[in-house]
């Protein structure tokens, strides 16, 4: 018998897509044969017939099946990364005012979820909060170098982000150096 053109195209489209069945086949240690029938398209077949011919099966890829329950069993840790920056004063930033109040801005991405709390730090010092935002408010600081951070707790209290350390200037005119 001689197959050629057509025929063979789809003789080798049906090998392709006969693939999933041919691997099972193989695992499962059962030869596979296949025969043309008269309209030549292709028969497999786990018994062989007059004029069949075994397949050799490749190993094909596999990948384990996952069942529900190991899915339900991992620990998929849905706690969002947060990210805390100081946006105001700017770092190395100047602040002038006499009588020595400092507005500091934060911001927390992704927004604020209940039960969130930002605490404030000025030279490693707890100095406000724990406050449901980031916005705060420091009176009479000393001129000088300062630093600040911004440190983001949970409802339960367990720090879960901290800005890096933003240092600023405060500039206050004194009686001794008025500029």
């Amino acid at each position: 018998m001689n197959i050629t053109g057509w025929p063979l195209f789809i003789l080798i489209v049906l090998t392709m897509l006969a693939q999933p069945v041919l691997a099972q086949a193989k695992k499962d240690d059962k030869p596979v044969f296949v025969t043309v029938d008269k309209n030549n398209v292709p028969v497999f077949s786990d018994n062989p017939v007059p004029g069949a011919s075994q397949l050799q099966l490749k190993e094909g890829n596999r990948m384990p099946a996952v069942t529900p329950t190991e899915i339900s069993q991992r620990s998929i840790d849905h706690t969002p990364k947060f990210d805390v920056v100081i946006t105001k004063p700017e770092p190395e930033g100047t602040v002038r005012e006499n009588n020595g109040t400092v507005y500091v801005s934060g911001q927390v991405k992704p927004l604020f979820a209940q039960g969130l709390r930002v605490r404030l730090y000025l030279d490693g010092q707890a100095v406000a909060g724990p406050s449901s935002n980031a916005n705060f408010i420091l009176h009479n600081i000393d001129r000088g170098e300062h630093q600040l951070m911004l440190e983001l707790s949970d409802q339960n209290g367990k720090v879960i982000a901290t800005s890096s350390v933003t240092t600023f200037f405060l500039h206050r005119a004194s009686s001794i150096t008025p500029k």
